[in-house]
């Protein structure tokens, strides 16, 4: 058993799920893999995803401590950077992971399409 926020997690890997689960979180932390960016790159490389859900699930993971919010306020307009902490870079490896099935499976699935 395991516990995060005073909400308990049966296994290790709902552990992970909670971090990373649902349907954005791991695809805005793969665009963050080669470094900062900010919020309007994110967006542009994530069209699908709304302006609502990007700036939720980007301030879950700042709390989460997955990811560093920099604002930079020296000269106007007003810059903000994402990057991976050092803990969010220990799920480099899962992302990873992802990533390489997520690129094998339409080999494998008749029913997933590469366009």
């Amino acid at each position: 058993m395991y516990t995060v926020d005073n909400k308990s997690y049966p296994c290790c890997t709902s552990v992970t799920m909670r971090f990373i689960g649902g349907k954005w979180k791991a695809v805005i932390l793969y665009h963050l893999i080669a470094g900062a960016k900010r919020y309007n790159e994110i967006r542009k490389e994530i069209p699908t995803i709304t302006e609502r859900t990007l700036s939720l699930q980007l301030k879950q993971m700042e709390e989460d401590g997955i990811i560093d919010r920099k604002v930079f306020t020296e000269k106007p307009p007003l810059m903000v950077e994402y990057t991976l902490t050092d803990f969010g870079k220990t799920l480099l490896p899962v992302l990873e992971a992802i990533t390489n099935w997520g690129k094998s499976a339409p080999d494998i699935s008749k029913k997933i399409i590469r366009n």
